[in-house]
């Protein structure tokens, strides 16, 4: 049939186009949608017996650094860092900070104080670490200084650098070929005071408390004397810190000046070794800074470690050690003779 003859003003038609949708008839039950909401049970399920968990392995004072810490009632702003001293310090909201905080890295808006968060200041660790390299630049200064003088350099096999619960022990030691004081006396020897005074020009610039500690060997002093080693060793400990104090050491330094006697041998094996007269000089930790055994622990944890450090745990310890022939000793024994360190814990054949 031929097409109509399209008048001169009547416009072109239009084509017409089909447009065929094949519809997933599964589509309403196998959709996207369910995934997102079950993806939301399962994490929020998984949040739960998270939450369950910390509850029945954390203890009440873990507990409360936890909620204090996500819930946190107390803020201070920071009005230290560098650059500026206004609100944010001269930086942005969301840059690091450049310190230490007690609730690990937060932002310069903000800091836990330690009352709020309930955690410890870890303000201790940073200052038993300044504590260290301090001790450290102490030790090779004085070998440095021994080194130099005279006299002095051959007494450094007599100076002992050990780090201890309380500090920096710094120990003069006497040998078979030197002692610091005359026999029976507290009179310092001129080669012991200029050794002395060597380790007073090393640390007299540093704040930390000193203790200064006398030993003694295991001598006893003849029947009929009034003086004895607790006195030996507290005079002596005495003179060293005169002696100290005269190289420039201030009196508001010393923490504690003690006399242990023959109690805290060097040579543990034998009471009469020269090498147990000795000067202690302590070196303490900053205050705060000390990070001791038991800081921050709870009783729980104190009360094993008194345990573990009884005479009696550690006498049946020694015990265990000692082939006894098959035979338990009583239940409170103590033993006077435990092993010597080094030695075998097992009796000879005779």
């Amino acid at each position: 049939m031929a097409d109509k003859k399209r008048g001169a003003n009547e416009p072109e038609p239009r084509p017409i186009i089909v447009k065929k949708i094949i519809v997933d008839g599964h589509g309403g039950h196998h959709g996207g949608a369910w995934k997102v909401a079950y993806a939301d049970f399962v994490t929020a399920m998984m949040a739960f017996f998270l939450l369950m968990w910390l509850l029945g392995a954390t203890t009440e004072k873990q507990r409360k650094g936890l909620a204090d810490y996500f819930t946190p009632t107390l803020v201070e702003l920071k009005m230290a860092s560098a650059g500026s001293t206004g609100l944010f310090g001269g930086d942005s909201m969301m840059s690091k900070e450049n310190y230490p905080t007690t609730g690990g890295q937060g932002n310069l808006a903000i800091t836990i104080p330690r009352d709020a968060s309930g955690t410890k200041d870890q303000g201790g660790k940073a200052t038993r670490a300044a504590d260290r390299a301090k001790f450290e630049r102490i030790k090779k200064e004085l070998e440095a200084r021994m080194a130099k003088r005279q006299g002095i350099n051959k007494l450094a096999k007599n100076v002992r650098f050990t780090e201890t619960r309380e500090g920096l022990r710094i120990d003069l030691i006497d040998e078979a070929d030197f002692a610091m004081f005359a026999m029976g006396t507290d009179r310092l020897l001129p080669q012991a005071r200029e050794l002395v005074s060597e380790v007073a020009q090393t640390i007299r610039t540093m704040p930390n408390p000193l203790i200064v500690r006398g030993h003694t060997d295991g001598l006893p002093y003849s029947s009929g004397q009034s003086m004895n080693n607790w006195m030996l060793s507290s005079a002596r400990a005495e003179a060293t810190r005169k002696a100290l104090a005269e190289s420039g050491i201030a009196n508001g330094q010393f923490a504690r000046i003690e006399g242990v006697a023959d109690r805290e041998p060097f040579a543990k094996g034998n009471a009469y070794d020269p090498r147990n007269r000795r000067m202690s000089i302590i070196l303490g930790w900053t205050p705060g800074g000390s990070g001791s055994e038991d800081e921050g622990l709870d009783a729980e944890t104190r009360a094993a470690i008194k345990e573990r450090d009884n005479p009696a745990t550690i006498a049946r310890a020694e015990a265990r050690k000692i082939d006894m022939g098959g035979t338990g000793l009583p239940a409170g024994v103590q033993l006077i003779n435990p092993t010597a360190p080094g030695t075998s814990s097992k009796p000879g054949k005779h």
